[in-house]
């Protein structure tokens, strides 16, 4: 219990420093001055100084320091990047949450318990199970159902009533399977008639463009193949977890 309270200690800190108490006036001036932005000095400093206040631990100062130290290097390599895309952020955030991770497992004192749980994670049925049902939602299912229904979307493209963002379908295909692969393996079963529901309203709600059904039917094939196929792996998956 301590150790997950010392995980969510960290990870508050962090949430505080880059998203509460950095104003869009020091994200700007950091971007336009980088190395040389005052505001870089006290927004690393604030991360260290947030972990330490929060940690409640006044031995670790080195923890503290040591998380400054890397988010002003961290913070320092995002700003020398010339485009501030998804991208970089995601990878921003992925480097300062391993910084995080370590300085967990270091307080905690269990490094030497990373490999024993990778060894114990690869060899559980239900660890592997789970993860190879979510990457299947993720990637294959999506590049199935697009080769499926190429013919309509081709038919559609040439009728010029495709009417959509570049790939909004295939993002939205793949939380739609991440939501019901999740509802199926939590017992809510329920959740999936909502969502069904939800996206039928929000897909069905304009039928005034003309080649309307077209779209309606292309988009309905689509949802009712993503679906099916998401449940039949949900529940071939809860066979050998459960």
């Amino acid at each position: 219990m301590m150790s997950t309270q010392i995980l969510l200690q960290l990870l508050l800190a962090h949430i505080l420093t880059d998203f509460v108490f950095q104003p869009t006036a020091w994200v700007v001036h950091k971007r336009k001055k980088k190395a040389r932005s005052f505001h870089l000095y006290i927004h690393s400093l604030l991360a260290g100084l947030l972990t330490y206040i929060l940690l409640q631990q006044w031995d670790l100062w080195y923890v503290a320091l040591f998380i400054a130290l890397t988010h002003f290097g961290i913070d320092l390599w995002k700003l020398n990047h010339k485009k501030d895309n998804l991208r970089i952020f995601l990878l921003d955030q992925l480097f300062h949450f391993i910084i995080i991770l370590l300085s967990w497992i270091y307080i905690i004192n269990s490094f030497g318990e990373i490999l024993p749980f990778l060894k114990n994670s690869l060899s559980s049925s239900a660890f592997l199970a789970i993860s190879i049902g979510y990457l299947l939602v993720i990637f294959p299912v999506g590049f199935l159902i697009g080769k499926a229904t190429k013919r309509w979307h081709n038919e559609l493209s040439t009728d010029g009533k495709t009417g959509s963002l570049e790939a909004a379908g295939r993002y939205i295909g793949i939380f739609e399977r991440i939501l019901v692969l999740t509802f199926i393996l939590t017992n809510n079963f329920s959740a999936i008639g909502f969502l069904i529901a939800a996206k039928s309203i929000l897909r069905f709600s304009d039928k005034s463009e003309a080649g309307a059904r077209k779209q309606t039917e292309y988009v309905l094939i689509g949802t009712l193949m993503s679906f099916a196929i998401t449940i039949i792996i949900g529940f071939l998956v809860r066979q050998i977890v459960f």
